[in-house]
């Protein structure tokens, strides 16, 4: 067998239906009577609904906008690292195997009850609250993203 002779096997390819071409199958060729999509280069836009008002168009137009480069964080209060035995380390990990958020993400711990072990907290974010109250029940809090200071006016 060689390059040059091979070819389909005989049916397994079939031309296409050349419409419009003669007057051997009646008057229209297969395209039906008159009409827009009976015309060469006839037809309608992609949306168009034959004069109805398009769907595009009776949506509202709501107001603002999405921002792609919003981060949302999962709030985390001391009174729920409660959970956690002096010593045991606290990440979004770790917070999630404990059932105290639904799902691993950026976490902001937040300074809403009192801390009673003695953790290792690695969090994303933490109020100065949180901060503190963490520091005076002898936790070590590190955080992974670099905190902004307060501008002096």
């Amino acid at each position: 067998m060689k390059q040059n002779s091979l070819k389909a096997f005989p049916g397994s390819t079939k031309s296409a239906k050349r419409r419009g071409r003669g007057q051997t199958r009646g008057n229209y060729s297969g395209k039906g009577m008159k009409g827009q999509n009976a015309r060469s280069g006839g037809g309608v836009r992609p949306g168009f609904e034959g004069g109805q008002t398009p769907l595009i168009r009776r949506m509202p137009k709501l107001k603002g906008f999405l921002n792609p480069n919003k981060i949302t964080y999962i709030s985390v209060n001391l009174d729920q690292l409660d959970v956690f035995a002096d010593g045991d380390t606290v990440n979004a990990k770790t917070l999630k195997e404990k059932n105290v958020t639904k799902k691993v993400g950026k976490i902001k711990l937040l300074g809403d009850g009192e801390l009673k072990a003695k953790l290792s907290i690695t969090v994303d974010k933490a109020s100065k609250s949180a901060l503190e109250k963490a520091e005076k029940a002898g936790a070590k809090v590190t955080l992974t993203q670099k905190v902004r200071t307060e501008k002096t006016a």
